[in-house]
């Protein structure tokens, strides 16, 4: 397997969380961003997270921090460009701060439906629903994704459809999750 660099992507408004920092709210006593550092860092060669806020709170888990380049909560791709021009290895993985119960073989599984397809990226796909958050990729996207955003693309999965893409098939709801509400989290604070 070639070497991979996660890119944890915590730069968002947090709009349906009244505006909080997403990654740093508690679940069962721990950030969400710490949830997901310690299901992926065991999968990956390096780990960056993207954020814009609280900077040096994501810092204190010992990883870099990269706030976007672009102003204004562009949107997850713009945290995306940003890990892309800094990462050390070939391949990116790209998760969401807010999915906590994420599997321990998800690079595995993205890792054999990219090479296996020879696609540019590999996205996930659990029981026939994509999530465009959770893909695998090439660094030299880069480029691309920096002329998209530069052009006003900001919708993920638009970005996505225009690569030669593959799927990673999961059944496993659970994993993948993302607790984008009050309410949510609340949930799975009573489990």
């Amino acid at each position: 397997m070639q070497k991979i660099s996660a890119i944890i992507l915590a730069g968002g408004r947090g709009q349906r969380m009244g505006e909080a920092d997403k990654g740093l709210l508690l679940l069962q006593g721990r950030p969400l961003v710490r949830w997901v550092v310690e299901r992926i860092a065991p999968q990956v060669d390096e780990v960056i997270v993207s954020a814009n806020r609280n900077l040096e709170r994501y810092r204190e888990m010992g990883y870099a921090v990269l706030p976007d380049e672009m102003s204004g909560f562009p949107g997850p791709l713009a945290g995306l460009h940003r890990g892309m021009g800094n990462v050390t290895h070939p391949l990116w993985l790209s998760v969401p701060c807010d999915t906590p119960f994420l599997p321990a073989d998800l690079v595995h599984r993205l890792y054999a439906a990219l090479i296996n397809d020879k696609a540019e990226l590999a996205v996930a796909c659990v029981a026939g629903q994509m999530q465009p958050a959770i893909c695998l990729g090439y660094t030299y996207l880069r480029e691309g994704l920096g002329h998209f955003l530069a052009a006003g693309g900001r919708r993920v999965g638009e970005w996505q459809s225009s690569l030669c893409r593959t799927v990673a098939l999961f059944d496993e709801t659970q994993s993948f999750c993302n607790l984008n509400t009050p309410a949510d989290l609340d949930d799975f604070e009573a489990m």
